[in-house]
C-alpha cells in the first residue's frame, strides 16, 4: 500500500475532525482569494481611470486630493466655486463670444481666452446637488462627446439608451439629464422620466425644477456610472444656484436687450430663478432664458491640454494666481492608491494569511492529539518493516492532504463567491469577474530580488498559494511527525 493511501485511510478514520480541520483551512484560503480578487478589481478600476480624457483639473484653492476626489470620483465636498470669467479664459474666441452673448455688461473687444492656446478641451463642472444618494453634475454635452477613457484613452462613452443632452432643445429647453448606468438601475429611472434634485445634501430641500432623462450611459467602469448629469444651463436656473448680482451689473442690465424689467437687478433675478419652483409648470421652465454670465460660477474645470509639454507652465501660472489651483489628477489618484489603498489591502492580506496560519495550527493540533491513540498503529507498522522515515513521511503527507485539500475547496469557494458577486461588482465598478478570472500577476524574478522584467516568470498571485500551503503543511506537520518518528515500538506493542 502506498504512503499516500495509508495517509488517506488515516484521515478517513478521523473523518469529522479531519473535515473540520480542512474546512477551517478552506475558509482561510477563501478569504485570501477574495482579498486578492478585490485587489484585482481595484487595480483594474484604477487602470480604467488611468486615462481620464483630461490631464488637469482647475478648481478653487484648497486641498489637491479633495479637489480630485470631488471632481473625478464625486466624493467629498466641493472646496469652493471659481468665477465664470476665469473659466472663459480657457475658451477660444468663438466659444467665448457664444458664452458672452447674454452678458449684462460689456466684456471688451472679442478675443480668445488667456489659456486657450494651451488648451484643447475645457469642460466646466457645477456640483452641489444630489439625486438620491448620487451626485448631480451640471455640465455641457462636451462631457460625453469630447472625453475618452480607459487605459489607452481610446474608449468613448456610449449610451445604453437615448442620446446625449443638448445645450438647448425645442422640447425640453435647458432641462435635460443623462444618468450613469448605476444611477438609472438603482433609482429605477427610464427614458422620458422627469427627475428633481435635492440641494446640498441627499436629505436636503428638494428643487421644483424637473429635468427630462434623455440618455442612460452604458456601464463604463468609471465614476460617471454613479453620477447624474444635467444641463449646466438648467442647473444655474434652480433656486439657490445663481450668484447674487453686484451693483455694477445692475447698471449695465438695460444694454443687454433683455426684457425691460431686467433693468433692476433684483427683478432680473426674480424673473430668471426666483419664481416658485414647486408651483411653476414644466412649460414655465421652458420659457426661462439662460442665466447671465455675471450670475454664474463653476466648481471645477476639466482641462485637456494641447500638449503635455505645456502642463507645467499652465499649472504654474494658475497656481501663482489668487483665483484657482491646477492639479494633476493622475498623480493624485496614484498617490491615493499607493498611500491609502495599498496599505489597507496589505493589512487585509496579512489578516487573511494569519487566518490560514491559525488553520494550519489546527491541523497540527488535530494530528498531534491523534498521536496518543495511534502509537499502537505506528508500532505495528514499524514491526512490519516500516522505517522511521516512512512513518514520518506518512504523517507529513496527512498534513499536506488536509492543507492542500482544504485550500482547493477554499479556492473553489472564493471563486464561486466572486462569480456570485459579479453582477454587483460590475454594476458598481464596471469590472467583470468570471469564475476563472485570477488575481493580478506578480513577477517571481522581481520578488526574489532580481532586476528587470522577466515576463515568463509573471504568475497570478493565487498560484503562489500552492507552494505556500505546502510549506505551511510541512511546518505544522513536522511536530506530530517527529512524535511518530520517536515512537517506542516495544513499549507501544506491549500496551
Amino acid at each position: 500500500m502506498s504512503i499516500w493511501r495509508i495517509a488517506w485511510r488515516s484521515i478517513q478514520q478521523r473523518g469529522l475532525a479531519s473535515s473540520l480541520t480542512a474546512f477551517s483551512m478552506a475558509l482561510g484560503v477563501m478569504l485570501v482569494v477574495a482579498v486578492l480578487s478585490i485587489h484585482g478589481v481595484i487595480q483594474s478600476s484604477f487602470r480604467n481611470n488611468a486615462n481620464l480624457g483630461y490631464n488637469v483639473i482647475v478648481g478653487a484653492k484648497g486641498g489637491k486630493l479633495q479637489l480630485t476626489l470631488n471632481s473625478v470620483y464625486y466624493l467629498s465636498q466641493p472646496i469652493e466655486n471659481i468665477a465664470y470669467d476665469f473659466y472663459l479664459e480657457f475658451l477660444d474666441q468663438a466659444a467665448r463670444e457664444v458664452e458672452l452673448a447674454n452678458a449684462l455688461r460689456p466684456h471688451g473687444p472679442p478675443r480668445e481666452g488667456g489659456f486657450a492656446p494651451s488648451v484643447e478641451v475645457a469642460i466646466p463642472l457645477c456640483l452641489g446637488d444630489y439625486f438620491g444618494r448620487f451626485r448631480v453634475v451640471g455640465t455641457t454635452p462636451d462631457m460625453f462627446e469630447k472625453l475618452h477613457f480607459g487605459p489607452d484613452g481610446d474608449r468613448s462613452y456610449e449610451f445604453a439608451q437615448g442620446r446625449n443632452m443638448q445645450r438647448h432643445s425645442r422640447e425640453n429647453g435647458f432641462f435635460e439629464a443623462v444618468l450613469g448606468s448605476t444611477v438609472a438601475a438603482e433609482m429605477g429611472v427610464k427614458l422620458g422620466d422627469r427627475i428633481s434634485t435635492t440641494h446640498g445634501d441627499p436629505e436636503g430641500e428638494g428643487h421644483g425644477r424637473k429635468f427630462v432623462v434623455v440618455g442612460i450611459l452604458a456601464p463604463s467602469g468609471t465614476p460617471n456610472d454613479r453620477a447624474a448629469f444635467v444641463n449646466m444651463e438648467g442647473f444655474y436656473l434652480m433656486k439657490g444656484h445663481a450668484k447674487p448680482l453686484k451693483p455694477d451689473d445692475d447698471a449695465a442690465a438695460p444694454a443687454t436687450g433683455l426684457d425691460a424689467m431686467a433693468a433692476d437687478a433684483s427683478l432680473l433675478q426674480d424673473a430668471l430663478v426666483g419664481m416658485d419652483e414647486h408651483t411653476a409648470t414644466f412649460e414655465d421652465q421652458l420659457a426661462l432664458p439662460a442665466l447671465p454670465v455675471e450670475q454664474r460660477e463653476v466648481t471645477a474645470i476639466l482641462v485637456r491640454t494641447s500638449s503635455v509639454l505645456v502642463v507645467p507652465q499652465l499649472q504654474n501660472v494658475i497656481n501663482e494666481g489668487n483665483q484657482a489651483q491646477a492639479v494633476l489628477p493622475i498623480l493624485e489618484i496614484y498617490t491615493l492608491f499607493e498611500v491609502f489603498v495599498k496599505p489597507v489591502q496589505l493589512v487585509l492580506l496579512v489578516l487573511t494569511a494569519m487566518i490560514c496560519v491559525v488553520s494550519g495550527v489546527s491541523i497540527l493540533v488535530s494530528i498531534y492529539n491523534s498521536m496518543a491513540g495511534r502509537r499502537h498503529e505506528i508500532a505495528v507498522m514499524r514491526a512490519l518493516g516500516a522505517s522511521r522515515s516512512t512513518v514520518l513521511t506518512i504523517v507529513l503527507v496527512e498534513s499536506i492532504i488536509l492543507a492542500v485539500g482544504g485550500g482547493a475547496v477554499g479556492w473553489l469557494l472564493g471563486h464561486t463567491l466572486n462569480w456570485l458577486a459579479n453582477p454587483i461588482i460590475e454594476r458598481r465598478t464596471g469590472v467583470s469577474i468570471g469564475f476563472f478570472d485570477f488575481a493580478p500577476s506578480v513577477n517571481l524574478y522581481e520578488l526574489l530580488g532580481g532586476t528587470g522584467n522577466v515576463q515568463w516568470m509573471a504568475v497570478s498571485s493565487e498560484i503562489l498559494l500552492i507552494p505556500s500551503l505546502l510549506i505551511l503543511a510541512v511546518i505544522v506537520g513536522f511536530l506530530p511527525a517527529l512524535a511518530a518518528y520517536r515512537t517506542d515500538v516495544a513499549a507501544s506493542l506491549g500496551k
